[in-house]
């Protein structure tokens, strides 16, 4: 009896070791079950911004891709070609929902008109997905403008003739020169070149090379992020009869809420005229720069001759 008892302790003993062996015994390669991978028809390759889609869905042999979209006044190839592009994209991811088995044609639509089309060489089975470039990602063609500002030297801010409060300054589009590239870019995410702001050019600009840009802490204020680093961008508008210049309690709420931010820089955005300050504040504060009415086409143009 005595020496029964140790027999039974080093059975279970024996026997819970084997349980745990087994638990923790790597599978044998045919019992591996490996995860389905994902249709390469489907692997998203859209990292560039895309049109917002007002409205889609199938009417007859069609597939009707409705976009948010600002068109010019003037027939614009380029933005047209863009659009039925995309309109086919839209229509692949649709294509698990809608019924498109029927569907001969993919029909863009902007600005209340029809824009282009592309038909289909089988009934509902869509072209292969471009790998091409698309022209709403210049990161690899331009040179990126946020970098530039922080990296190019300080300018001193020439004084204005635009002082008084009696003069009304213009809308931002009708003193900008914009190349094709980014009309075309900037049209395609919503924004019209022609009543934007400062801030929709400027965010515009940043989300065609690459940057994610979101709303910001406080009201008026983005945030630009890229390769892991944060740009806090704050918004100073313009009204009508208001003051042509950036005023000084403007700049100091920006410096204070960038700071409070925790972004690694910081850019104020103004559709007004720069004081003389700007170029004290920015020598004082490298991590911060001030993109104001007078400096808006050198950034335009810093992306556009990358």
């Amino acid at each position: 009896m005595e020496l029964g008892i140790p027999l039974i302790i080093v059975a279970v003993v024996l026997f819970a070791v084997g349980i745990l062996l087994r638990r923790n015994r790597p599978a044998r390669p045919d019992t591996i079950v490996k995860k389905a991978a994902k249709p390469e028809e489907d692997v998203d390759l859209f990292v560039h911004p895309r049109p917002k889609v007002a409205e889609m869905h199938v009417a007859g042999v069609e597939a009707q891709v409705t976009f948010d979209v600002p068109m010019p006044d003037h027939a614009d190839a380029v933005l047209s070609e863009l659009l039925v592009h995309e309109a086919v994209e839209v229509v692949r991811e649709k294509r698990h929902t809608l019924p498109i088995d029927q569907v001969t044609e993919v029909v863009a639509i902007a600005g209340g008109k029809v824009v282009g089309r592309r038909k289909l060489e089988t009934p509902g089975t869509l072209p292969p997905r471009s790998t091409a470039p698309s022209i709403l990602s210049l990161s690899t063609i331009a040179a990126d403008p946020l970098e530039h500002q922080f990296e190019a030297p300080i300018e001193s801010v020439p004084g204005t003739a635009v002082q008084s409060r009696g003069d009304e300054l213009a809308a931002v589009g009708s003193e900008i020169h914009l190349p094709k590239a980014i009309e075309t870019g900037l049209r395609a995410q919503g924004i019209d070149p022609e009543t934007m702001s400062a801030a929709e050019l400027v965010t515009g600009m940043l989300a065609l090379v690459g940057y994610q840009v979101s709303s910001g802490p406080n009201p008026g204020t983005y945030i630009a992020t890229k390769g892991g680093q944060r740009t806090y961008i704050a918004h100073d508008a313009y009204t009508a009869s208001g003051h042509p210049e950036v005023d000084e309690s403007t700049i100091r709420k920006f410096i204070f809420e960038f700071s409070s931010s925790g972004a690694a820089r910081g850019l104020l955005v103004s559709e007004k005229y720069a004081p003389f300050g700007i170029y004290d504040w920015e020598k004082r504060e490298p991590r911060v720069r001030f993109v104001t009415r007078e400096r808006l086409q050198r950034m335009v143009e810093s992306l556009a001759l990358g």
